[in-house]
């Protein structure tokens, strides 16, 4: 297309005694002076229709093209709209048009250029181009779903703290929720199968004296459960197979040793025994747990608050996040750091990281504007993120859940209604977005199922436990497959509950690697549940008393209630008896 008249007789711009060149025939133009401005749109299945614009164009010219040209595509043909991050494109108006609209809009991934096709091109490069756009990824097709409303969990009243744990966990065998409750702290341990309306009587586990603020299921031992709460205690309990049948006051341990609240738990992935809590003094303690006793203390790592505190997958280092803007990769047993990282994430809010595949670190945070970011971090080389992706402009803390199995990481804000998840791969730019499940109602908490608790012959790949207002909703991500066969591919040996070393032999330098298991005819334990055993000798060392490490039976509870029940009758018939022989 030539701007400039026909293509008959052209005046060639040349010096006297200047040889001709090509270059000289056309006059040069600045940008904007010559150019014409086309639009266009395009999809697997069809393209819209070309658009001319006059002048620059801003997002009222954009808005009106949206509704001519792109948005009956995606209404049509049920498609996902996709543009990439020009201002005009990201504007209030354009975003409140697709939401008007309902259209499902991808986000364009923001270190990713901004999608300029400006001519059509040959068969050959469209298909290479087509396959560089849409990543083959067998998760691209993951979806979530909240199961029906007769199997979640109705009528309990979740906590009003605000923390940002995760206040649920959840095993194979039960889910336990943090809950509101006066004189104290409590949470809701219940058996998977108890759905429906929880009655507001159901016994509790309510021995702290201050509100509870994480809990965390042990990984080799589906009966136990630790508790971090406001009283400065951590404390450990043993839950009977059926649930509880009376209210739980006295744990099977008490560890002290933190002078403020505790605000995070982890149990380690490979050693028997061996529990990581961090408070609001500063500090990280790995405790024996068997024996009651605090290991290593460190304490001069950190100046501020202590965000997040995790294992990696063979517990051989510790990952944390603080508010004094530095991340840390710490030696476990001699609690010295091997590297950090200041300002991961430029802005002041919170920052969450987890180890993800091969050792690298995914971490969630805000922007100097207060924008949410997810960021990949090789420790290798803390000098520039793999990738660093902004979100959005929501102000809840993003949690990660990270899948080692799939390479797949979940991320759930409190405060959302939404679960975005990406796949981690080796390939720029490293984290790519694969979808959203998305629902009316915010979540104030979220529990995660580990893998051997799915059912893999539904191509459940994951399932979450959402805790509402009053609910607890649990919500299935499913890969869809035509066939009900073991999916292979979906399902590589996974982490088992039995664990590799005992607390001893780890803390004296012994590493152990995850013993793996296979999910293809569901998990069956081959090996008895490892036992949780107090030594009685030590017990002095914390605040349980020996005569109560096997009080946890529904039986044993209910005898000592009866009897403290007898008791107190009986005093208070001696009072009476005393007032009577008063009078006379």
């Amino acid at each position: 297309m030539h701007l400039f008249g026909s293509d008959g007789v052209k005046l060639v711009w040349q010096h006297p005694g200047e040889e001709y060149k090509d270059k000289c025939v056309l006059p040069t133009v600045k940008h904007g002076c010559g150019s014409v401005m086309v639009w266009g749109c395009m999809s697997a299945a069809s393209s819209g229709e070309l658009q001319f614009s006059e002048g620059a164009m801003n997002a009222i010219m954009y808005c009106d093209l949206l509704e001519q040209s792109a948005i009956p595509l995606p209404s049509e043909t049920g498609a996902v709209f996709q543009h990439d991050n020009n201002p005009k494109h990201t504007s209030k108006m354009t975003r409140a048009l697709l939401k008007k609209l309902r259209v499902k809009v991808m986000d364009w991934p923001s270190m990713s250029p901004d999608l300029n096709p400006t001519e059509s091109p040959p068969h050959d490069s469209q298909f290479t181009m087509s396959r560089k756009v849409v990543r083959s990824s067998k998760f691209r097709h993951v979806f979530g779903q909240a199961v029906k409303a007769d199997q979640c969990y109705d009528d309990i009243r979740i906590s009003q703290m605000t923390w940002d744990s995760n206040f649920c966990s959840v095993n194979p065998k039960f889910v336990a929720m943090i809950v509101d409750a006066s004189g104290g702290g409590a949470f809701m341990v219940l058996p998977l199968s108890k759905t429906g309306r929880i009655d507001m009587s159901y016994p509790t586990v309510c021995g702290h004296t201050g509100p509870v603020l994480d809990i965390e299921f042990c990984p080799h031992n589906d009966n136990i459960i630790a508790s971090g709460s406001e009283d400065c205690s951590v404390m450990i309990w043993e839950i009977p197979d059926g649930g509880l049948t009376t209210s739980l006051t006295n744990p099977v341990v008490k560890l002290d040793g933190h002078s403020k609240r505790v605000g995070i738990l982890s149990w380690h992935p490979t050693a028997h025994n061996v529990l990581m809590s961090a408070g609001c003094d500063n500090v990280v303690i790995l405790w024996n747990v068997a024996r009651g006793e605090a290991v290593v203390r460190i304490d001069s790592v950190h100046p501020d608050l202590i965000y997040s505190a995790c294992w990696n997958q063979d517990g051989s280092q510790i990952l944390t996040s603080c508010k004094d803007k530095t991340m840390r990769v710490l030696d476990p047993r001699k609690g010295t750091v091997i590297i950090e990282k200041e300002k991961p994430h430029e802005g002041s809010r919170p920052v969450r990281a987890v180890f993800v595949a091969d050792g690298k670190i995914l971490t969630t945070g805000f922007s100097r504007m207060s924008e949410r970011q997810v960021a990949l971090w090789d420790p290798k080389n803390f000098g520039e993120p793999l990738t660093l992706q902004e979100l959005d402009t929501s102000s809840g803390v993003l949690l990660p859940f990270f899948d080692p199995d799939t390479g797949v990481v979940y991320l759930c804000g409190k405060g959302d209604s939404s679960i975005r998840y990406f796949e981690v791969t080796d390939e720029a730019p490293y984290v790519h977005y694969l979808s959203m499940y998305g629902s009316k109602e915010s979540q104030k908490g979220m529990g995660y199922m580990p893998k051997r608790g799915l059912e893999v012959n539904k191509c459940e790949i994951a399932r979450f436990y959402k805790l509402h207002e009053r609910k607890c909703e649990p919500i299935v991500m499913t890969v869809p497959r035509k066939s009900d066969l073991f999916q292979e591919d979906l399902y590589p040996d996974t982490v088992g509950p039995e664990p590799s070393v005992e607390a001893d032999e780890w803390f004296q330098g012994k590493e152990g690697q995850p013993i793996m298991i296979s999910l293809k005819d569901g998990f069956v334990a081959t090996t008895k549940t490892k036992e949780f055993k107090v030594h009685k000798t030590l017990l002095k060392t914390t605040a349980a008393s020996a005569g109560n490490q096997h009080d946890n039976s529904g039986e044993v509870q209910s005898l000592r209630k009866e009897v403290k029940d007898l008791k107190a009758a009986i005093e208070e018939l001696t009072n009476r008896v005393k007032e009577l022989e008063s009078k006379h």
